[in-house]
């Protein structure tokens, strides 16, 4: 697995960073030209970054603090709140570059650089900040320090391993799928006698050591919170005898991964793992970061199997396939396949620059859904102030909200508002009988703050069961905030007199109210919207 220098090998290196750096330079022009909003998810993460911690409830601290220090550099607004995306997308395009080169050759690097860079999913890894991007950046650190492990010997040994816990530690800082990076080491180390023999206890011990020591202030977070980040996590699997057989849902996965890796990508790793292994001609590196791509794949479709899973959740395979990938295309010299491959995904990566720039172009071509959650929140924010303002600057003890979706957006778009010495405070209801995320979790509404509330339902869901905990009812209103021709979202307020909640269903743990006199919203109950 060392590296093979061909004549060209420079120049395949000089377009590998020349279109790295372009590519980045055009997303980061995107980020601060298109007019869409944050999602709420980003909203969220802003949020988080405003009041830094070591752990939060549903994710590890790594996004909230790369947030906070582009926002220290350059201000609140949305352009540098994502910019830590297309900054960490562009480090693990580097990544891919070097892992390239050093198992399969310049060429190789290459072509890893531009499958991984061009992947419709990384298009959108790279323009909206989320915890995938940073994951991927270190995931691409850990296998270049693993990389480079193999072989090496003495002091350089030594400093390799701590670089592989320490880019270890922070993979699982940005998002605890980083553990499969452990699995596929694990792997590794069962198939390669040689790769077990690179290892020494001293080299081990440090790789741990390190590794524990950059999770330790998380870890203490957690065991200070309930251990609620990990309690989240599990609880997105949602495993469920009753929905075993899913063969629909291992259908979509499976075919979603065509749509996020790249059609032909995707192609090229099913049947290049298949056919040669079943002709036993995986070379060493094949072997290696197979070991590395196959886990998340195959665990995440064994979850859509058994019950459900989201087509990003086999994300930490990303760096690795592509790196496969591009070894395989370059080995065969399957030139028209790498040129069919770049021509497509380059399309892809144009089309969705040009709808981060101009999205009345995905109206026009019947996308307009796929873009909604980006738009109207600075609106949405607008209306809800105006209505808190008109009650006066002690008329409010509150402003209570029942999304968390609309209390992150309203936190951001409404920043200013909740930045002034009298504004009323931003709480969430809270529906069941316990926080279910940070926004219920770290601002309840209590009998406290419940004095008079300003409360706000989205999209009339559970709008009742909120008027209910309430001893008295006044001033109903709707306001529709009009997305595109199509998509509308509604609002439901009210003013909300002495907060008392209704006992809750010990079965379901929602309230079951009584209609009561003077309450003029009516009734729509229906889940929260899923994540991203």
């Amino acid at each position: 697995m060392s590296e093979t220098h061909r004549p060209g090998d420079n120049k395949d290196a000089q377009a590998a960073w020349l279109l790295i750096l372009g590519l980045t330079l055009v997303r980061l022009i995107a980020l601060f030209r298109t007019p869409l909003e944050l999602y709420p998810d980003e909203a969220q993460y802003w949020l988080w970054s405003r009041t830094l911690a070591f752990g939060y409830y549903s994710k590890p601290p790594v996004i909230a603090w790369a947030i906070w220090a582009s926002t220290a550099l350059g201000g609140d607004a949305e352009a540098w709140v994502r910019l830590p995306a297309a900054l960490f997308q562009g480090g693990a395009a580097l990544t891919a570059f070097w892992l390239g080169r050093r198992l399969y050759g310049a060429r190789a690097g290459l072509a890893a650089a531009a499958l991984y860079a061009l992947a419709p999913a990384i298009q959108l890894s790279a323009t909206v900040v989320a915890t995938d991007a940073p994951l991927l950046f270190f995931l691409g650190l850990s296998l270049m320090a693993y990389v480079a492990l193999q072989g090496a010997d003495g002091r350089r040994r030594l400093q390799l391993a701590a670089a592989l816990g320490s880019s270890l530690g922070l993979a699982f800082l940005s998002k605890y799928a980083a553990v499969y990076a452990l699995i596929g080491i694990g792997l590794h180390l069962a198939a390669s006698q040689t790769a077990r023999r690179n290892w020494s206890a001293a080299s081990a011990g440090v790789a741990l050591a390190v590794f524990l020591a950059v999770m330790a202030p998380n870890l203490a977070w957690n065991a200070a919170h309930g251990f609620a980040t990990f309690q989240h996590t599990a609880a997105d699997a949602q495993w469920s005898a009753a929905r075993l057989f899913n063969l629909r849902g291992l259908g979509e996965f499976l075919g979603a991964q065509f749509a996020v890796f790249g059609p032909i990508p995707f192609a090229v790793l099913l049947a290049g793992a298949i056919i040669l292994a079943w002709r036993r001609r995986l070379e060493p590196a094949d072997i290696l970061l197979l070991c590395f791509t196959l886990p998340p794949i195959a665990i995440v479709a064994a979850q859509a199997f058994v019950s459900r899973a989201n087509a990003n959740w086999s994300g930490a395979s990303y760096l690795a396939g592509a790196v496969l990938v591009a070894g395989w295309l370059v080995r065969w010299r399957a030139r028209r396949l790498m040129i069919a491959t770049f021509a497509i995904q380059g399309v892809v990566a144009v089309a969705f620059l040009a709808f981060i720039l101009q999205p009345r172009l995905a109206d026009s071509l019947g996308q307009a859904n796929a873009v909604k959650r980006a738009r109207g929140w600075d609106q949405t924010a607008d209306i809800i102030v105006r209505k808190a303002r008109a009650e006066g600057p002690a008329g409010l003890s509150a402003i209570a909200v029942n999304n968390r979706f609309l209390y992150y957006s309203l936190a951001y778009y409404g920043r200013a508002y909740f930045r002034e010495p009298l504004a009323a405070p931003l709480k969430m209801w809270i529906r069941g009988t316990r926080a279910g995320n940070q926004a219920e979790a770290s601002a309840p509404l209590d009998a406290a703050s419940g004095q008079r509330v300003l409360a706000v339902a989205y999209e009339s869901w559970f709008n009742t069961e909120m008027a209910a905990d309430f001893a008295r009812v006044i001033r109903p209103e709707i306001d529709d905030v009009w997305l595109d021709r199509k998509h509308q979202r509604r609002l439901d307020m009210f003013v909300g007199e002495r907060f008392h909640p209704q006992p809750r269903d010990p079965a379901t743990g929602y309230p079951k109210p009584e209609w009561k006199p003077g309450n003029t919203v009516s009734v729509k109950a229906a889940p929260e919207l899923g994540p991203l």
